[in-house]
């Protein structure tokens, strides 16, 4: 731990962490002995041609305060027009935010499009509105559910966490991958806790797909869910992603190899309790 309580930097820990390893070839080209710097995370973003919503190259740079007022300063917009992503030295959030946009680049340009156009049409609106909520909740914590078996998707949307997870473990580690985009289910993986929660984006694939690389899986599934997004009706819910306790995955957490793991009902929680409404 650093003075601050922050994880001091340990690469090897990183690369061996189950929880990351969505970004494990990422990390195994950052330096070992400490943080990467700004220019090193961009030109990682360079060989990939990592673009910004705007189609402009992604570069990250020193976090500022924006003006006070100044719309065309705002997160969203400075990255959508100039291709600048602000990322603070240091911060592991901002640097799993870095490695989600090379990673899953067409996503999070995406995320980034949708954003500015949001805030273009709402402009001076006192509200975010459902369609910017749903994309900051992918983004922050977002996981894809790479799923060959529609009956596991059919528990995992319904909320049969044991059934899934302990009665289908099999089923679930030949016929399931779960790769984590958001960055802030990265940075909780530093020191993860039970009640952890992400929002799952469910991609149907074929079986083969698994016997892809990971790279090439995680460029399929960056595609997919690119393409989800700008679909009809993607971001009129919060509810279209499906909540999911991560440690609950096989193989994330040594825990889990007990069947008793899910019997507790303040993790793996039954279905909505009730209807809610979403904002406009």
């Amino acid at each position: 731990m650093t003075d601050d309580g922050a994880p001091a930097w340990d690469r090897a820990a990183l690369i061996g962490s189950p929880l990351l390893a969505t970004v494990r070839p990422l990390l195994e080209r950052l330096p070992p002995d400490r943080f990467p710097s700004l220019d090193e995370l961009s030109l990682l973003a360079r060989e990939r041609d990592v673009r910004s919503g705007g189609g402009v190259p992604v570069v990250f740079v020193p976090a500022t305060a924006a003006r006070t007022g100044a719309f065309e300063a705002h997160y969203e917009i400075r990255i959508y027009r100039e291709g600048a992503v602000p990322t603070r030295a240091g911060s592991w959030h901002d640097l799993f935010n870095a490695l989600a946009w090379i990673e899953f680049p067409r996503t999070k340009g995406v995320i980034n499009r949708l954003h500015h156009d949001q805030m273009l049409l709402r402009r001076g609106e006192p509200q975010r509105g459902t369609a910017r909520d749903v994309l900051t909740l992918f983004d922050e914590g977002g996981v894809i559910a790479a799923c060959a078996d529609a009956s596991l998707a059919g528990l995992l949307a319904a909320f049969r966490w044991k059934e899934l997870f302990w009665t289908r473990r099999a089923d679930v580690v030949a016929a399931m991958r779960f790769k984590v985009v958001g960055h802030a289910i990265h940075e909780i993986a530093l020191a993860p806790y039970k009640g952890v929660t992400a929002k799952t984006l469910v991609v149907e694939v074929p079986p083969a797909t698994f016997a892809l690389a990971d790279e090439e899986l995680n460029a399929l599934l960056d595609e997919r869910a690119a393409a989800h997004f700008v679909a009809p009706g993607a971001l009129a819910s919060t509810r279209s992603l499906h909540p999911l306790p991560i440690l609950g995955v096989p193989g994330w957490t040594s825990a889990n190899e007990s069947e008793a793991f899910y019997d507790d009902p303040g993790v793996f929680r039954p279905g909505w309790s009730r209807e809610k409404k979403e904002a406009p």
